[in-house]
């Protein structure tokens, strides 16, 4: 299991986050924390830890990238 800290921004707009959180459960991933880091011009910046199968998070990457208006600033693995 491959563990990963992703920054998403996202359209600071009701059902913004129930997408992505269902998009990361489509990819078979688990949630592990959420910290709502700022709010600029319109989207929400979180910091979200998540949980995957294997250790490869490009089918994560893809199934986020999917979803209209989501923004992956950055994604690092937790050692």
């Amino acid at each position: 299991m491959g563990i990963f800290k992703l920054q998403i921004a996202l359209p600071d707009r009701p059902g913004s986050l129930g997408a992505v959180a269902s998009a990361i459960g489509f990819a078979g991933g688990d949630i592990r924390s959420l910290v709502t880091v700022s709010t600029e011009n319109g989207k929400g910046v979180d910091d979200i830890t998540v949980a995957i199968p294997g250790t490869d998070p490009t089918d994560l990457l893809q199934v986020l990238s999917d979803i209209g208006g989501v923004e992956v600033r950055s994604i690092d693995p937790v050692l």
